[in-house]
């Protein structure tokens, strides 16, 4: 679960929490600008900003400031001696900012998450001093959710949109979305399920399609954010390609996997991948350059998908 799908989840039970964001690192920290990780008021966390005495300290810091409203960087400095006292692997300066879950931008975390998972762009600004604490998401149509401003503020903030870390001035932070990278697996059989598994554990926002709905739903597959049931072919023109999307085949059949894997060739994508044996896979490949696909797109197909690991069981194979 995300960090805005948990921050939903809370208040939902009426419940908040303090949002924690590194906004600048120098040296070598363990994670980048843009990091971030949900401390909720029963002390549980969500995310990492790197673990180790840079995450404790935010934590710390967040559970002291819970209930308190308003927003604060926090200065965390780790030279190498310390570093080393430690036993951590990596060292560096890091600015944290440390905001309080406010009830009312609730709409503006639950787009927040929409846009994520559907890898589309937004910018969100946070502009906080000691008396005053303010949010706005703006998307790529001038779209706002959040508090108020004006159009001039809107167009320079949305020149952001593409930008890959935020920009950070005196009570100004700038983020544009670091969105979810789509993945689409054909086929709902027992080596999705665990597919799933791990694919949502690294931040893919997963599509799994199949045409039965006893093995398509939400029961088998929990961590799914998206479960569609349609024919493997007509469902295409439901599906959104950008050229960043990756695709596992893993259906039922060779007839299916044939039908998937002609329909994404089509398409611009960043990965596609295909089980199979090596005769399965030879057999496909046949009939894909017999309709037309050059040697140049085929190449492009992972197959056998996976790793070599002599694997047996559905865990295994996911791997």
């Amino acid at each position: 679960m995300g960090i805005y799908e948990t921050i939903e989840e809370y208040l939902k039970k009426k419940k908040t929490g303090t949002i924690a964001t590194v906004i600048a690192r120098a040296g070598s920290a363990p994670r980048d600008v843009g990091a971030k990780m949900f401390v909720g008021e029963d002390g549980e966390l969500y995310g990492t900003i790197g673990g180790g005495r840079l995450e404790h300290g935010a934590y710390q810091e967040a559970a002291s400031m819970m209930g308190k409203g308003g927003a604060k960087v926090l200065n965390i400095r780790m030279d190498a001696k310390e570093v080393a006292s430690n036993g951590m692997i990596c060292g560096g300066d890091v600015d944290v900012l440390l905001e309080p879950v406010l009830e009312k931008y609730s709409v503006l975390y639950g787009r927040l998450k929409y846009l994520e998972k559907r890898g589309e762009r937004g910018v969100l600004v946070t502009r906080f001093d000691k008396n005053n604490f303010a949010k706005t998401l703006v998307e790529e149509d001038l779209t706002t959710n959040g508090d108020d401003m004006s159009r001039n503020d809107l167009n320079t903030f949305l020149q952001h949109l593409r930008e890959t870390k935020p920009c950070v001035t005196d009570g100004l932070v700038i983020e544009p979305l670091q969105v979810s990278v789509a993945l689409y697996i054909f086929g709902a059989g027992h080596v999705s399920q665990y597919i799933v598994k791990i694919a949502k554990m690294v931040d893919f926002s997963i599509t799994v399609i199949d045409d039965r709905e006893e093995f398509a739903n939400k029961e088998r597959f929990p961590d799914a954010d998206e479960i569609i049931v349609e024919d493997f072919q007509k469902v295409f023109d439901r599906l959104r390609f950008t050229g960043k999307e990756f695709v596992t085949i893993v259906t039922r059949g060779h007839q299916y996997d044939a039908g998937v894997l002609g329909e994404t060739l089509k398409r611009q994508t960043r990965y596609i991948g295909m089980i199979g044996s090596r005769r399965k896979v030879a057999i496909v490949f046949d009939h894909m350059k017999k309709s037309g696909f050059d040697d140049e797109a085929i190449k492009k197909v992972h197959a056998p998908i996976g790793l070599a690991i002599h694997a047996e069981t559905p865990q295994e194979i996911a791997v």
